[in-house]
Order: C-alpha cells, then sequence, then structure tokens
C-alpha cells in the first residue's frame, strides 16, 4: 500500500475514533492503542511529508485561546508529557524541561491522567480567584465562573 493511501486511513480512522470519544461517549480502543495510532501517523508522516493531509490530527493546532475567552497568564507555565510508554520518555521529557529552564535541581509531580481539561487554579487566602486552561503552557483561557459550578472543586 502506498504511502499517501496508508496515512489517509490512518487518519480516517483516527477521526472516527475521536468522534466515538469525544461526541458519542463511546471509546473504540484503548488510549494506550489510540497512541500507537497516533505515533503510527506521525511516524509515517515525517517519513513522507509529502503526503501530509491539511485534515490530519497531527495538523491540528491546540492551544491557543478562543474567542470569547479572556486570557490569563499561568504563574507557573503548564507543561505536558505528551505521550510517556516506558522510562526513556520520561527521561527525555525531564531534560528537556531541565535544558528549557536551565535549572537541574527542578522537581516534578505526576498525576493520573483523568479524560477532561486541565486546568490551573489559583488560591489567595484560600480562596478561589482564578481558574485556567492549560491552553499553550505558558497562557490559557480563564474559566473560573464555569469551574465554580464543579461542586467538588473547593471555593475555599
Amino acid at each position: 500500500m502506498e504511502a499517501s493511501s496508508k496515512i489517509r486511513q490512518l487518519i480516517d480512522k483516527i477521526h472516527a475514533l475521536d468522534h466515538a470519544y469525544y461526541v458519542l461517549d463511546d471509546p473504540q480502543i484503548s488510549d494506550y492503542a489510540y497512541d500507537q495510532l497516533f505515533q503510527n501517523l506521525l511516524q509515517l508522516e515525517a517519513e513522507y511529508p509529502d503526503c501530509r493531509f491539511d485534515d490530519s490530527p497531527s495538523q491540528r493546532v491546540g492551544g491557543s485561546v478562543r474567542e470569547g475567552f479572556t486570557s490569563i497568564a499561568h504563574k507557573h507555565p503548564m507543561k505536558s508529557l505528551d505521550n510517556a510508554f516506558n522510562e526513556g520518555d520520561l527521561e527525555r521529557f525531564m531534560t528537556r524541561c531541565q535544558k528549557a529552564t536551565d535549572d537541574k535541581s527542578m522537581s516534578f509531580f505526576a498525576e493520573p491522567k483523568l479524560d477532561g481539561l486541565a486546568v490551573s487554579l489559583t488560591y489567595q487566602e484560600g480562596i478561589l480567584v482564578s481558574a485556567a486552561t492549560r491552553g499553550d503552557g505558558e497562557k490559557g483561557e480563564l474559566v473560573t465562573e464555569n469551574i465554580k459550578t464543579i461542586r467538588t472543586i473547593p471555593l475555599k
């Protein structure tokens, strides 16, 4: 099968999986299997850049602040690990962070990945004052009022 056709099939499959997951709330495969398909797509597109399609999930620009939302700068960047499948991937992520900040003593914490939206909550004197989406990692969308509707997030 030629590269262009294989890439097109992967794109169509990923789009169908995204629709089932995000719209129908009906995941068809595991996160790991999905990540493997996406990595395969990235690899093929890197190998055959002339076969990249404009509607490829790899071309989706994410993280920008949407129109209608106020932008807010994060006090500390919200970095994303992307996909880590082994200890080597995690070590490379940590090295990139350390190089980007020239901080060899930085520490990390990790939390289980839950489907949904990453937000940064800011409290002053114990009171929730702002909530922002990850956005591009440096600034995100101000969603404080939306977050206040989630009963499990403490307002104080």
